[in-house]
């Protein structure tokens, strides 16, 4: 039966102090790196054998895949890095506070910008350092590509093809894989393979640091999607994720 691991990065630098991150590259905090590391403990206590990995090119999502497969003795393994895979993109508003944006558009308009399905948030510039195409690792990708501002449908239109030309056929073939990624590219593969609708894939709030199995038959239709650890702890992060996706917390 076809499987695939995914893990949400864990607590970044950036979640800590409560600012909007999307392709700003900010590292773990040390709650992060604790959090990968117990991510890839259980994985390697529950029996699991990758064969590759994959991750975004952000340093928080490849610096917990490092974490998660020291942990499992499987450093080893070739491990592909894709811009597709990043988080969204937040425009205007990364590197600032949530709150205190909040406070200045009002939280039912943050909560428009950071949960609607195809709301953006304001965009950058092109001049704007935090454009993509002023950062050297997107020098290779066509300008018209890099994203001024996302919504999470934009970030769909990015994810599901990657997945579907690079990913799925891996799995379909009975490899083994492991993908380290974002809370919202995460949330945008979880809406293809659950057929989440769009009114609906707000209320997912997907736990940082947590392993999330999926089982596939072999025409690879979704049999089951799990988390792997402690039911009450896994829910009460995810509590966690939806408190300050609602400006709670």
């Amino acid at each position: 039966m076809p499987t695939l691991v995914c893990i949400r990065h864990g607590q970044s630098q950036w979640n800590l102090e409560n600012r909007f991150t999307g392709w700003i590259d900010q590292d773990l905090s040390p709650t992060g790196e604790v959090e990968a590391s117990n991510a890839g403990s259980l994985l390697h206590k529950e029996g699991f054998e990758f064969d590759a990995a994959f991750t975004s090119v952000l340093t928080r999502a490849i610096h917990t895949l490092d974490i998660v497969l020291n942990c499992m003795g499987q450093s080893w393994i070739g491990v592909t890095k894709a811009w597709q895979l990043n988080e969204r993109h937040y425009g205007a508003l990364q590197g600032l506070n949530k709150a205190e944006t909040a406070e200045a558009h009002g939280a039912e308009q943050v909560h428009i910008w950071r949960r609607s399905y195809d709301t953006p948030p304001p965009a950058v510039s092109r001049d704007d350092p935090n454009w993509p195409g002023n950062d050297r690792r997107y020098a290779a990708i066509p300008a018209n590509q890099l994203p001024l501002a996302e919504c999470l449908k934009d970030t769909v239109d990015r994810v599901v093809p990657y997945w579907t030309e690079h990913i799925k056929p891996l799995v379909a073939a009975g490899r083994r894989l492991i993908i380290a990624a974002h809370g919202n590219s995460l949330r945008a593969l979880v809406k293809h393979l659950d057929n989440i609708g769009d009114d609906d894939i707000s209320g997912l709030n997907i736990p940082t640091g947590v392993p999330m199995i999926y089982d596939f038959a072999q025409d690879m239709t979704v049999k089951s999607r799990r988390y792997l650890g402690d039911a009450e702890a896994i829910e009460a992060a995810a509590a966690a994720v939806a408190a300050q996706a609602s400006g709670k917390s």
